[in-house]
């Protein structure tokens, strides 16, 4: 047999399955599970044994991600101590195939005791389960995937699309944005890129790399040398930067008029560079510097008034991991 062709066989047999499944589900049952979890003012907490229940854990996980607080409560623990865990504003999200697992079904007894609304997405809607659920979600497949028809391979996948649709929709329901999730994913690279600013790659502790238009060129190798950051910035009287002296400008300098040292600076420097202000992500200022005619290394950072507070190179951009 070719591998691939039977790779393909159960691929398409999951998204045959996922197509057959989005006619059983009706409006209304969506839009009161989408409802109720919306307007839950505890925790959203979900539940499955088996593979449901691996589901489950990812389905938490992707609640929270996207702005609903929720965890994970395994049936099993549930029956032991676990249930304490869910309080009277929670609502709870249980996975299964079949609604007949004497854990889900034991735990459902007394979360009906107890009284939070209980969602179900279920393979079979006629099921005990679906008996004691305030909102039932089709999730059944005519088969499993595998060749066995045994393992949740179809199953797994319809559910989890039901679920991951679920919080799609509370998400964008909720005005739930890209700062938001950001906030909730600082370490990835999408965390950095909205929420690390160009005052956050600074570095300040070697001095400000600024002189004033009237300093000597002495005065500024002597500035330019103490933080060694690629350049300086040069300021007026009133501490406005007004231009910029890079290495690569005082090399060149050289070899144009020999003895640098006699040379003014405002000869030497650039006029009105670029810049870029205190509060802009550092994404932009990796944008800037990169996606001009001929790229810069190095980016003067000013303040609302334009006075510079740092020199941010292009080097420490990369190496943020942006």
């Amino acid at each position: 047999m070719n591998p691939f062709s039977l790779f393909e066989k159960s691929y398409k047999m999951q998204i045959d399955e996922l197509q057959r499944n989005a006619s059983l589900i009706d409006t209304d049952s969506v839009t009161r599970a989408i409802d109720l979890i919306q307007n839950c003012k505890g925790k959203l907490v979900l539940s499955g044994m088996g593979k449901s229940g691996l589901i489950a854990q990812k389905l938490a996980a992707t609640f929270s991600s996207t702005g609903t607080p929720s965890f994970f409560l395994h049936p099993g623990e549930a029956l032991h101590g676990d249930l304490g865990a869910v309080q009277k504003n929670d609502v709870l999200l249980v996975l299964a195939k079949s609604g007949e697992s004497e854990e889900v079904i034991l735990m459902l007894q007394a979360i009906r005791k107890m009284g939070n609304p209980v969602i179900s997405i279920l393979g079979k809607s006629d099921s005990t389960a679906g008996r004691m659920s305030d909102v039932i979600i089709h999730a059944s497949v005519s088969r499993e995937a595998d060749p066995l028809n045994l393992a949740p391979t179809a199953s797994s996948t319809v559910s989890l699309v039901v679920g991951d649709a679920l919080a799609s929709a509370v998400c964008e329901l909720r005005g739930f944005k890209q700062e938001n999730f950001a906030l909730l994913h600082p370490a990835g690279q999408l965390g950095k890129r909205l929420l690390l600013k160009v005052e956050d790659l600074l570095i300040l502790d070697r001095g400000l790399p600024v002189v004033g238009e009237h300093a000597s060129m002495a005065e500024l190798l002597e500035v330019e040398s103490k933080p060694n950051l690629g350049g300086v910035m040069i300021a007026d009287e009133s501490g406005k930067l007004i231009g910029l002296i890079t290495d690569g400008d005082i090399r060149r300098s050289i070899l144009k008029f020999g003895d640098v040292l006699k040379c003014k600076i405002v000869d030497i420097m650039t006029r009105n560079p670029i810049h870029i202000q205190t509060g802009t992500s550092a994404l932009s200022a990796l944008d800037l510097m990169e996606n001009r005619p001929s790229p810069v290394s190095v980016l003067p950072v000013v303040d609302s008034d334009k006075k510079p507070v740092g020199l941010l190179r292009l080097h420490d951009l990369l190496r943020s991991g942006l």
